[in-house]
């Protein structure tokens, strides 16, 4: 089966959460009418949210349902229940067949027909796509077994009669399916090597795939050379880093790591091959030769940049500062130094590596401090480094005193909040493993939050401070109000406290 690699798109549905989707789709398949009918109401509100863009399964099944309620209520006779049933099929067919049709309508058995024929078509060219592959595998093994046991030389062989022939076939199948090429291309056992493929290669299998700078071993790239060397037209090259990316970002919550370290290497050698900015002054012709041998293509491409750019920030891995630092070096119309370290810094950040600067320097020491690596950095340039700036004594003084100070200010959280239902939040929690809107603990039920005992408020009832009302000598005024009923929050009394408190 092809594989199918699309990156998946965001969109916005209609229910709630994924509680209230598997509770809907456990009560439509219930035995319990009342609990088909209350699902099926649920859909109702679902299609009011959504309007004309209702997910045909979910339509069609609520129609479907709907019909065997009624039918089980018994109200109905059996020819009411034929048109009904009936109603439901044909709408249901309508549905999955209206997309495809154009502005001449087709009839149902032609258009079934068609997308039979369609996906056969596909099916055939992915497994041609796959014995083309195979082919070329095979003869380049033939070769490399040919070659003596030190293969980390620059005499590689040219293609012969029956490579160049199979050459040819992969060429005129990439005319005509680049797209579905690439992914075969990308698939385990292809670009991305096999544990016994590097053994046969002769390649270390050692090598660490968790490294931050991946880069291919020059056996498997050699390897692959004949046919990249023949497929490097500016579409194809641009197509196929866009996909190693996307392939990248389905990786980010995987520990597949051996997959990962090869598809950047490609990425990492594909933009190398592109960037002309490194001159090589000391190398005789022979040796730039041997170089450009070693090249998938040596012609400059102008590649789409701001693309590829957000498409390496879209697959956060541990590697992408270093293809980000490629592409901010290569690219056509560079982004100020200033933005560019910026990015890195950040993009270290989020992916937990160290990011290393050219040297030190009045604003990088000016930046803030962010990770452990920021800090130790920092302190390594700093020209106090080797002094104390306090004695013991005052260091010990200053620490008791932001004790002091930290627990005045828990201790006056605790007494503001006291006989409400919310509590100030003492526990070291790692807040970083939990999105916005989660606490720990908190379960899928949209009500887990509520209060046994409220009070509403209208928004006539609620205090307004105007410019002539000055509060700021009555304690905590600017923050709350206190009256006779208890504690009434506004915005810049919640504000206060959401460092600390369990909110929502």
């Amino acid at each position: 089966m092809k594989k199918k690699s699309a990156e998946k798109k965001r969109h916005v549905v209609a229910w709630s959460n994924k509680a209230e989707w598997d509770q809907v789709q456990e009560y439509l398949y219930s035995k319990d009418s009342a609990l088909q009918r209350y699902a099926v109401q649920r859909i109702s509100a679902w299609k009011a949210r959504y309007a004309n863009s209702t997910l045909v399964a979910v339509d069609s099944t609520a129609d479907l349902v709907r019909c065997q309620v009624l039918d089980r209520s018994g109200q109905l006779d059996g020819d009411d229940l034929v048109l009904l049933y009936g109603a439901a099929l044909v709408r249901f067919v309508n549905l999955i067949t209206e997309r495809q049709q154009g502005r001449i309508a087709r009839p149902l058995r032609r258009l079934a027909g068609d997308e039979l024929i369609a996906r056969q078509k596909e099916m055939e060219a992915y497994k041609n796509a796959r014995e083309l592959l195979i082919s070329f595998e095979k003869e380049q093994y033939q070769v490399f077994d040919g070659l003596p046991e030190d293969k980390e030389t620059n005499l590689w062989p040219s293609p012969f009669v029956d490579m160049s022939w199979l050459l040819g076939e992969i060429k005129q199948f990439a005319s005509e399916s680049s797209d579905l090429l690439i992914d075969v291309l990308l698939e385990d056992g292809f670009l991305v090597p096999t544990v016994e493929q590097l053994d046969a290669l002769g390649c270390d299998t050692s090598v660490n795939t968790s490294s931050t700078e991946p880069k291919l071993p020059q056996t498997f790239l050699h390897f692959w050379l004949p046919l990249l060397k023949l497929l490097n037209s500016p579409l194809f090259i641009h197509h196929l880093l866009e996909k190693l990316f996307v392939e990248l970002k389905l990786l980010t919550k995987d520990t597949n790591n051996h997959r990962a370290f090869y598809l950047s290497a490609w990425i990492s050698e594909v933009i190398l091959c592109n960037n002309n900015k490194f001159e090589y002054h000391f190398e005789t012709k022979a040796q730039k030769k041997a170089r450009m041998k070693g090249r998938i293509f040596v012609n400059r491409i102008q590649l789409r940049w701001q693309q590829l750019l957000s498409a390496c920030l879209d697959a956060p891995c541990v590697t992408t500062p270093h293809l980000l630092q490629l592409i901010l070096n290569d690219m056509e119309h560079p982004l100020p130094g200033e933005t560019q370290q910026k990015l890195l810094q950040l993009c270290s950040i989020y992916t937990q590596t160290s990011h290393s600067v050219s040297g030190p320097s009045q604003e990088q020491n000016q930046q803030p401090i962010y990770t452990l690596e920021s800090l130790l950095e920092k302190r390594k340039h700093s020209p106090c480094h080797s002094h104390h700036w306090h004695s013991t004594a005052d260091q010990e003084r200053n620490k008791s005193s932001q004790d002091y100070n930290w627990a005045d200010v828990q201790a006056e959280k605790a007494q503001q909040l006291k006989g409400s239902p919310w509590q100030v939040c003492a526990d070291k929690v790692l807040w970083k493993n939990y999105p916005l809107g989660k606490v720990p603990g908190q379960s899928d039920d949209p009500s887990c939050f509520m209060v046994e005992h409220y009070s509403t408020m209208t928004v006539s009832d609620q205090p307004v401070e105007t410019e002539g009302n000055t509060t700021h000598n009555i304690p905590g005024a600017s923050a709350s109000m206190r009256t006779a009923e208890g504690l009434i929050w506004n915005h810049s009394y919640v504000n206060k406290l959401k460092s600390g408190l369990k909110l929502f």
